[in-house]
């Protein structure tokens, strides 16, 4: 990931000593405080304990992670408000409720909708892992069971059904004496940042802050003025490309495949990116940059999630919300597919002239996986990324550079064309959040979800213009 130079900002008015309290919060952290998934913040003050977001930690050697006990007792807690319905924030809901949570869980309608569709697909994703993983037992004459999944359906449909919607900008009481506000955040869909008003001050949490320049959410809403601020730092050591630049390189790369009579496989995630994808593909072919191919999304997640952006505009920049009123589908390519059932990859395995679009993004599942054993191995293909591929997945793995890689199991070659596409992404660049923070007046700031580099780099500029930084540490207690 590029390191942003040092950006320029002037002094804070009032800095706060590293070892001053500025509120009556304390915060305990059980993920998302030192990497970028499995977010999950209690902030309490007096009485009141507030759990914001629940997320799964996702990497190849997280389920240890994802099955320690929680650093304080799910009973105790209040309420739950989600900041958006992405996995890394709302995954471990149902363990929650299994461990003993009884309270509400507040978002925006969209966020609910959104986690609901993620988390059951999720279910299903241990369930099919778990009869994967007695199958090879069975195979192996080795006794016992598997392992037993964290949390069980009946404890999924429980904590769905605490789901409360709140709207943007409508103060709202999360337990007693506590007060939410949730602000657009513009990441994904139904995303908010939260400001909790208590005894002890106001707290403010990021959430995921969007691209300000992305082609579907307008740019985050300002912050409120706060006390202590919890500020995400995906990006924060990065600056991103210009959408105009994002969208040319991407439709260089495309024109170019289909030009030569090769087919575009572009890995996604379900959420944000298939969208985002979907209506850069339409905007490009109507402006003549590329022909008008077959696209064909294999991605069942992503059609569902594709359904809730139609279903819910609020969020969304107001062209696209107007094109939906309209009944004009910003989604829909002129010569979209939805593949049906699993067979799409082998009927496509001869196609030419295809783009197509499947999970997952990140090359770790899904449907994309079964396209890459078929065209792989065609110089005149291309596998296109769009967002960044983290160390130790397949994809990170072919971007690096390997000829050759293993496929459900199976050697493949690597013949086509790879290219990534930066700045599809929907997380806030190094400027943007340094605007941010700034404009909050935060007496304290702690920067989270991100790696340890991008959270250095942006304490350091906090830091630098006066202000004061805390680090939060997985299961210790913070004072803020």
């Amino acid at each position: 990931m590029p390191t942003a130079p040092p950006v320029r900002l002037p002094a804070r008015a009032h800095p706060a000593p590293a070892s001053a309290s500025v509120s009556g919060w304390t915060l305990h952290s059980a993920g998302g405080c030192e990497g970028v998934t499995g977010s999950a913040h209690l902030l309490t003050c007096d009485d009141a304990r507030v759990l914001v977001d629940a997320g799964l930690f996702q990497g190849p050697d997280e389920e240890a992670a994802n099955r320690a006990p929680w650093p304080f007792e799910p009973r105790s807690i209040d309420a739950v408000v989600l900041t958006h319905g992405h996995l890394d924030h709302v995954g471990r809901l149902p363990r929650l409720w299994a461990d003993g949570f009884r309270g509400p869980v507040f978002a925006t309608a969209a966020t609910l909708a959104v986690a609901e569709v993620v988390l059951r697909d999720a279910a299903g994703i241990q369930a099919e892992d778990r009869a994967r993983a007695r199958r090879r037992a069975r195979r192996a004459g080795i006794a016992g069971d598997a392992a037993r999944p964290p949390y069980a359906q009946n404890d999924l449909e429980a904590v769905l059904a605490r789901g409360r919607a709140v709207p943007f900008h409508r103060r709202f009481t999360v337990c007693r004496g506590v007060h939410g506000t949730l602000g657009r955040a513009g990441h994904v869909l139904g995303a908010a940042w939260l400001a909790l008003d208590g005894p002890g001050g106001r707290v403010l949490l990021s959430g995921d802050l969007g691209d300000a320049d992305g082609p579907l959410h307008p740019p985050p809403e300002p912050p409120p003025p706060t006390d202590a601020l919890l500020i995400e730092t995906t990006y924060a050591d990065a600056r991103h490309r210009s959408w105009t630049e994002t969208a040319r390189a991407f439709g260089e790369v495309v024109g170019r495949t289909l030009g030569r009579g090769g087919n575009v496989l572009i890995p996604t995630f379900a959420l944000e990116r298939t969208q985002a994808v979907l209506n850069t593909l339409q905007v490009l072919e109507a402006r003549r940059e590329i022909p008008a191919a077959r696209v064909v999304l294999d991605a069942p997640m992503g059609e569902r999630m594709t359904a809730l952006y139609r279903r819910y505009p609020q969020t969304l920049r107001s062209a696209i919300a107007h094109r939906l009123a309209r009944g004009d589908d910003p989604f829909r390519p002129a010569r979209l597919e939805v593949a049906r059932g699993g067979s799409a990859a082998r009927e496509l395995r001869d196609a030419r002239g295809v783009v197509i679009v499947a999970g997952a993004g990140m090359l770790t599942g899904g449907r994309m996986l079964q396209h890459l054993v078929f065209h792989l191995g065609d110089p005149r293909n291309a596998l296109v990324f769009v967002g960044y591929q983290v160390e130790g997945t397949l994809g990170r793995e072919i971007v690096d550079g390997a000829r050759q890689v293993r496929v459900l199991g199976e050697p493949v070659a690597i013949a086509a064309e790879v290219a990534s596409v930066h700045g599809f992404s929907a997380h806030a660049d190094a400027d943007a959040l340094d605007g941010w923070w700034r404009a909050s007046g935060a007496r304290v700031v702690v920067p989270v979800h991100g790696e340890t580099g991008a959270r250095e780099a942006l304490a350091g500029r906090v830091l630098a213009a006066g202000g004061a930084v805390r680090h939060a540490r997985l299961g210790e207690p913070l004072t803020l």
